[in-house]
């Protein structure tokens, strides 16, 4: 009788790990904390309409330098894309180590540009952005260390 109710915990443990793994592994919203790969690149051409003001920087920007049209991968405030964020400043961040190097921050966004030169040469750079005390600017300038 003690065998059956130990394979029976044994069993319900093993199911309880399993599910916890499923859910660990997933994400509810299928972006937010899924790397780098789970971002699409978007085309920034005039036509354009910006979703937040970091990006209306961004073509604004781009269309004083005459570098349109030009892709780019916003990750947000994904902590995950963060950790991998390698710059001349911040080297993997956490959100509270950018919180105590930037009296003032209120928000965070990681920004992908990708776009070519006159040579064609293309360039992808991913940009940390910070707002403090409600103004956009940029933190640093890097690139993601996917191993």
């Amino acid at each position: 009788m003690g065998g059956n109710k130990n394979s029976f915990i044994f069993s319900l443990m093993f199911v309880a790990a399993l599910i916890a793994g499923m859910s660990a592994c997933s994400s509810p919203t299928g972006k937010k904390g899924s790397g780098p790969e789970a971002y699409d690149w978007v085309l920034m051409d005039e036509s354009y309409v910006p979703k937040n003001d970091v990006e209306t920087f961004i073509k604004t920007d781009a269309e004083n330098r005459g570098a349109l049209p030009l892709y780019i991968r916003n990750y947000g405030s994904d902590k995950q894309v963060l950790g991998l964020f390698k710059g001349r400043q911040y080297a993997g961040p956490s959100p509270n180590t950018l919180e105590m190097l930037n009296q003032g921050l209120d928000d965070w966004m990681l920004v992908d540009i990708k776009y070519k030169t006159e040579n064609e040469r293309e360039v992808v750079r991913t940009v940390l952005y910070f707002s403090i005390r409600g103004v956009w600017k940029v933190g640093d300038s890097g690139a993601l260390v996917t191993a």
